[in-house]
C-alpha cells in the first residue's frame, strides 16, 4: 500500500514562522509515515488557488489524500475547499476561521477541519507586555499585518480589547515581512520628517516586521536620533525558536509572544483520520504564550 501523500500549502518562504510551519508539517509526516509536499503561494492568493487546483484536479491516482493550507487572502479559499471535497480529497485550514467547514463535512466523508493559535489571546497577551514594559502609558507605533488577514484582525480586536488606554498608538500597516517593515517605516519616516516624533516602544504583529522596523529606524542618520531609537523597546509575534525567541535573549527585541506551528498538529489530525478513522474535532485551537513571561517584564525598568 502506497503511503499516504498531503500537499501542505503556506504563504511565504520570506517569514520565518512559515518556515517554521514547513519544518512542522515535514517533521510530523516523518513521524507518522507520510509523503508531504509544502508549497509556497509567495504571498499571492491567487498563486495559492492556482498551486492547489492543480493537485485536486489531477487523475485521482496523483491527487493527495490530504490538503492542508494556511491562506494569504482574506478568504480561507471556500470555492477549492469544496471542490476537494467533491473529490475525496481532505482539507484543513491553518490560522484561520473557515465559516464553510461546518457545512462541508455534513457533505463528505473526508476530514475537514481547522487548527489555529488562538489569536485574539495572541493580542491580548501582546496588550500586557505593552502594559508591562510601559505601566505608565506612552505613545507606540503598532504595525500590523495585511488588512484582510484573519489574524491582523483577531490580534488587534484582542489588543484593543485589553490596551491599557493610557498607551495611544500609531498604526503602520505591512506585509508579514521584515522587508515590508523595513519599507513601511521608511515612508513614514519621510512623512515625519522636520517633526519632533517621540515613540515609546514598537509593537509588531510578528518579530520579522519588528527586526525590519529596528533595522529602518536604527538606520536614522542623526546620531541622537539613532540612539533613542536604540534605547525604544522593540516586541512581536510568533516567538520561533531560532529567531524570535533568540533576538529576545540576544535584547534585540524586548518581547515576543511565541505561537506553536499548527502545521505539525494538522498533518497528525488528517494522517489520523485517514489511517485510522479518527474523526478530527471541527476546530482546535493552540495556545500561545508571552516570552518572557508578562510578570518579568513588569520588574524591568525601561527607559
Amino acid at each position: 500500500m502506497n503511503a499516504l501523500r498531503f500537499v501542505v500549502s503556506l504563504v511565504t518562504k520570506d517569514n520565518d514562522f512559515q518556515m517554521e510551519q514547513a519544518s512542522a508539517a515535514r517533521a510530523a509526516a516523518a513521524g507518522l509515515g507520510v509523503e508531504v509536499e509544502v508549497l509556497f503561494a509567495d504571498s499571492n492568493a491567487i498563486t495559492q488557488s492556482t498551486q492547489i487546483l492543480k493537485h485536486v484536479q489531477a487523475q485521482p491516482d496523483q491527487r493527495p489524500a490530504g490538503i492542508i493550507v494556511e491562506p494569504v487572502g482574506g478568504t480561507a479559499l471556500p470555492q477549492v475547499a469544496r471542490a476537494a471535497a467533491a473529490a475525496g480529497i481532505g482539507w484543513g485550514v491553518l490560522n484561520r476561521e473557515a465559516d464553510y467547514i461546518s457545512e462541508i463535512r455534513k457533505a463528505t466523508k473526508a476530514p475537514i477541519f481547522s487548527v489555529s493559535t488562538d489569536q485574539r489571546e495572541v493580542g491580548e497577551i501582546q496588550a500586557r507586555q505593552f502594559a508591562a514594559i510601559l505601566p505608565k502609558g506612552g505613545a507606540i507605533l503598532y504595525i500590523q499585518g495585511p488588512s484582510d488577514n484573519f489574524a491582523t484582525k483577531e490580534r488587534t480586536l484582542g489588543l484593543n480589547r485589553v490596551i491599557n488606554p493610557a498607551i495611544h498608538a500609531t498604526i503602520l500597516r505591512a506585509q508579514w515581512t521584515e522587508e515590508s517593515a523595513r519599507r513601511c517605516i521608511e515612508s513614514w519616516l519621510a512623512l515625519t520628517s522636520g517633526r519632533k516624533v517621540n515613540v515609546n516602544l514598537v509593537g509588531a504583529q510578528n518579530d520579522a516586521m519588528a527586526v525590519g522596523a529596528r533595522k529602518a529606524l536604527l538606520g536614522v542618520a542623526h546620531p541622537v536620533e539613532r540612539e533613542a531609537w536604540l534605547a525604544t523597546p522593540f516586541t512581536g509575534v510568533d516567538g520561533v525558536p531560532s529567531t524570535g525567541q533568540a533576538w529576545v535573549r540576544a535584547g534585540t527585541l524586548k518581547a515576543t509572544v511565541i505561537c506553536p506551528p499548527s502545521a505539525g498538529e494538522a498533518i497528525t489530525l488528517m494522517a489520523q483520520a485517514l489511517q485510522r478513522g479518527l474523526a478530527p474535532p471541527e476546530r482546535s485551537y493552540i495556545g500561545a504564550q508571552s516570552y518572557p513571561p508578562v510578570e518579568r517584564l513588569s520588574t524591568a525598568l525601561v527607559g
